[in-house]
């Protein structure tokens, strides 16, 4: 586990709400139930709990809706989340939202979304990188790998945001979030997400939308299979997404359909075991899809709902499945090839990660 925290690594599945520290849930709740707007007695024991049950879960996740209404607390969210990442070794993130209304508040979409901007600025505890302006200065970026070869600790993240459409959402909700994230793609947005309860809405709704995303040159990720739907599967799989998200519950036909087209899964091992969707780690497709060489990143899906962390994600994988150091190693640095940032941050990705595995070597 040691040597998977001091990995730098690469997180393309994180809901900002799901990363939320349980600390912070604790504290927002209680203030929540000071004000009559929630029994506390009923969630306290579901926060304090590190191993949820899958209603605990979703109990969490209704907590978090009504906790993660006003501006402040996004922000404040934001921050942490991404420092907890850096805290972790991770070198990029790709953070997704779904940008949310809410009248009472005063909180459109655009001033959801300058919330979580205004979280990401405010992070002092490490050098982050976030909009694609700052990816022009390289001599920042030597200067960075100059301080890790001098063996002191300069951290930096590349953060990006993926802005998601919600399930429940209309058709028209759906262009709305991608016309905010090409209005917002000089300040971080690099894809779009559809993710949200996988039994609510149809996919012909959003596929407008998504065709349009996709025509802007925004990427497209998918949350693809977390229940059994082959004709959803088939169409998802048919409207070649850059990435998708979890594929728990494909059949023969679905997974040949995926390796022929070679799209990368985001593989949530904890997410997928907490949840019920796949029975047990060393039943997990992430062995299948590892031997046949797919494309894969291993991924957290909720930091804070599911009590892991992408150090733990590497851990799981390497102790159930047996892999080394080496291999461990590779599978993080594979995932440069799936980012949806620029090539110039894939560049600086490489030479983060070279610099690394020189360590790595050194102490063999």
């Amino acid at each position: 586990m040691e040597w998977c925290v001091t990995m730098p690594k690469i997180e393309l599945h994180a809901h900002l709400n799901g990363s939320i520290r349980d600390s912070t849930l604790l504290e927002l709740a209680r203030e929540l139930g000071e004000k009559g707007a929630i029994v506390f007695s009923d969630v306290e024991h579901v926060i304090l709990k590190h191993d949820r049950a899958l209603s605990e879960v979703f109990k969490l996740f209704d907590l978090i809706h009504v906790i993660t209404t006003d501006h402040e607390t996004v922000t404040r969210i934001t921050k942490e989340v991404i420092e907890d990442f850096a805290d972790d070794n991770v070198v990029y993130l790709e953070l997704r939202t779904t940008p949310k209304r809410n009248d009472s508040k005063g909180m459109s979409k655009r001033s959801y979304m300058q919330a979580v901007l205004e979280g990401i600025r405010s992070v002092n505890s490490v050098e982050v990188d976030f909009s694609h302006k700052a990816n022009a200065d390289t001599s920042a970026h030597s200067h960075f790998v100059d301080h890790l070869c001098n063996g002191t600790r300069s951290k930096k993240i590349y953060v990006r945001l993926l802005l998601s459409i919600d399930r429940r959402e209309t058709a028209e909700a759906a262009m709305e979030t991608v016309e905010l994230a090409l209005e917002m793609r000089d300040r971080g947005v690099v894809g779009i997400d559809l993710s949200g309860n996988p039994v609510v809405g149809e996919w012909p709704t959003f596929l407008p939308a998504l065709e349009f995303a996709k025509k802007q040159g925004l990427p497209v990720t998918l949350h693809c299979g977390e229940v059994p739907n082959p004709d959803e599967i088939h169409a998802m799989l048919d409207f070649l997404p850059s990435r998708i998200g979890h594929a728990c519950c494909f059949e023969d036909e679905e997974w040949k359909l995926l390796k022929n087209l070679k799209i990368p899964v985001e593989i949530c091992m904890t997410s997928n075991i907490r949840t019920e969707t796949i029975a047990s780690a060393d039943v997990h497709h992430f062995a299948d899809l590892y031997r046949s060489n797919h494309p894969l990143i291993l991924c957290t899906d909720d930091s804070g709902i599911f009590s892991t962390s992408l150090s733990s994600e590497y851990a799981l994988a390497s102790s159930t499945f047996g892999l080394g150091k080496r291999e461990m190693f590779d599978l993080a640095q594979k995932a440069i090839d799936f980012i949806f940032a620029c090539d110039g941050v894939k560049r600086e990705l490489k030479m983060i990660f070279a610099t690394a595995l020189k360590k790595l070597n050194s102490q063999h």
